[in-house]
């Protein structure tokens, strides 16, 4: 796999039943697992020592190309609950292979913000924001990794109740607002959101990072970062 050496742990897996509630349309069937999220890897024993000693952990998602009925294959969408000083835990992601688009939803629903990343871009999912990874495309299997932290659990059960996103992104391009919501702004376009020239806060590959404190410092300490948050946010 792009981006890893070796053996890889079995996966967890999301198959059509785990995700037909968050679908547009949820009678789609397949018998094909839809993403497979390898959890928790190290490449080696001290960088795992390292991430577990600072609360964090480094993921890998695969997600094989797919048409769902009309809508692009894509993950099921949860939030980040708060910290101890108030403020929503971070995360990180790496684009290492395929295009993604994450489509981000502030919890008061007053701002949308869809993200399009290639391969190489780092998007950070700020605080207070719920998100969904989508694979865009007809024949191209996105393979992205995340680090975030270990102190909590993510919460799914917004994108249970209202079924999906605040808005489905189809196969044809459309994005289609999710009638389970009420009005919505609308979606806002961003650039890959680790900055850009001199404004960049962070540089990838997302991998060498570990062992960097303070480079990672902000996904379990995020109240010191507001400023930042708020620049990545305006694009």
């Amino acid at each position: 796999m792009l981006g890893w050496d070796g053996d890889l742990p079995a996966p967890a897996v999301r198959t059509i039943g785990d995700m037909r509630p968050v679908l547009a349309n949820p009678l789609c069937t397949s018998e094909d697992p839809l993403y497979f999220m390898y959890r928790d890897l190290a490449r080696s024993d001290a960088d795992w020592r390292w991430l577990h000693s600072r609360h964090l952990r480094y993921d890998l998602t695969v997600i094989p190309p797919r048409d769902l009925c009309g809508e692009w294959v894509k993950t099921k969408g949860h939030y980040h609950p708060e910290n101890m000083a108030g403020v929503g835990y971070p995360e990180i992601y790496e684009v290492l292979e395929g295009q993604a688009h994450y489509l981000l939803q502030s919890r008061t629903l007053d701002d949308i913000v869809l993200i399009a990343a290639c391969a190489g871009d780092l998007v950070i999912i700020p605080p207070g924001y719920g998100h969904v990874s989508i694979n865009p495309t007809p024949d191209e299997t996105l393979v992205m990794a995340n680090i975030v932290s270990t102190a909590f659990e993510s919460d799914y059960r917004e994108y249970e109740e209202r079924h999906g996103a605040a808005y489905f992104e189809l196969c044809s391009g459309d994005l289609e607002k999710n009638p389970q919501y009420p009005d919505l702004p609308p979606v806002r376009h961003l650039r890959p959101n680790s900055g850009h020239g001199a404004r960049r806060i962070i540089r990838g590959p997302l991998y060498n990072l570990i062992g960097n404190e303070d480079a990672l410092a902000f996904l379990n300490r995020p109240e010191k970062y507001a400023a930042i948050f708020e620049v990545l946010l305006k694009g």
